[in-house]
């Protein structure tokens, strides 16, 4: 992949992140509406960084070493990018107007078990975890793909630790 070629992706990809945020916006309203209310805000801060820095990272870090990764590397993480986006992708299609980027609890909804959560608790956060693992090393930013997995593993236990306490609340 041409050094070009990755600034597009990543252009895409966070075109794709800021979408999802207007998404999210929209669908917190609505879940507002119907009683919903936010848990555990405080933790949204670390976790909008983590993408953030991400991005800037792994862009700094391509464009620093200028290393072309092995082709079996790039047929890889293009795969593990594909699979995590199409787990994120369905995963915001079966929650819907239930999706946000933030904890939301709707009082008296039921769990959702259909679609993709019929076989993934947490389909959306596998597929962040194989994004953030695979774009780096689509241009072999080898140092971005180990620091933020494992920055990314540890916010996500926190997150689906918060998120388990506010549906035990429903």
């Amino acid at each position: 992949m041409s050094l070009w070629g990755f600034m597009l992706l990543v252009a895409l990809l966070a075109a794709q992140r800021l979408w999802e945020l207007r998404r999210s916006r929209r669908n917190e309203i609505r879940i507002r509406e119907k009683g919903g209310f936010e848990r555990f805000p405080e933790h949204y801060r670390v976790l909008v960084a983590l993408h953030v820095s991400w991005f800037a990272a792994m862009l700094a870090e391509v464009w620093y070493f200028r290393t072309a990764p092995p082709l079996w590397l790039v047929i890889a993480a293009f795969s593990g990018l594909a699979a995590g986006q199409t787990l994120r992708f369905f995963a915001i299609r079966t929650l819907a107007e239930r999706w946000s980027t933030r904890i939301y609890v709707v009082p008296d909804a039921p769990l959702i078990k259909h679609g993709i959560y019929r076989f993934v608790r947490h389909p959306n956060y596998l597929g962040v975890i194989l994004e953030i693992a695979s774009v780096p090393l689509l241009h072999a930013a080898y140092g971005t793909a180990v620091v933020f997995s494992l920055a990314n593993l540890i916010i996500l236990r926190h997150r689906i630790r918060l998120e388990e306490l506010a549906l035990d609340e429903i």
